[in-house]
């Protein structure tokens, strides 16, 4: 019998097959797909801040100024850092939800959760660690990630996930 709180999942040797992978794989192209999305939305609307540039801004995070030297090459890179970041995410929550049941009972909640996770490990560790230029932090900006955390990276890795597992 599970302990409190956990419930038992049929072990993969048992099935025959693992969905870790078409989880994470689905989870972090749904999560990386929606989130330079809103993330180019944002940056035309006002401002006409180009794709290519905003590219590039992610890119500089390693390679600082520079990366806005290297045209579309470093745009490149920049969307592999971004995906990267999404498979980690949504690679993170799987390895997480196989030991915490609730992740994938209460997935909406799960979801919200783990955004507001993922916000403050990026905006208050990643970002001031790597080579980003930043500009200053307002409530508005901050507000704003919050909410597109949510929207296109908390809750789609976690229906992903909860969609992806078995019960």
């Amino acid at each position: 019998m599970p302990a409190a709180g956990h419930r038992q999942m049929e072990p993969a040797a048992r099935t025959g097959t693992s969905r870790a992978l078409p989880a994470i794989v689905a989870a972090g192209l749904i999560c990386g797909v929606m989130d330079i999305s809103a993330a180019f939305l944002l940056a035309w609307f006002p401002a006409h801040y180009p794709p290519k540039r905003l590219l590039q801004g992610i890119a500089s995070g390693l390679l600082g100024s520079a990366a806005f030297q290297h045209g579309w090459a470093t745009a490149a890179l920049g969307l592999a850092f971004h995906f990267l970041i999404g498979f980690t995410a949504a690679t993170v929550f799987y390895a997480a939800s196989r030991r915490l049941a609730a992740l994938i009972d209460h997935p909406w909640l799960a979801g919200v959760g783990y955004a507001l996770v993922v916000y403050g490990f990026m905006y208050w560790i990643v970002m001031p660690l790597s080579r980003l230029h930043r500009r200053p932090v307002t409530l508005s900006s901050s507000m704003t990630a919050v909410v597109i955390h949510i929207i296109c990276v908390g809750l789609p890795i976690s229906l992903t996930v909860h969609r992806f597992t078995r019960r």
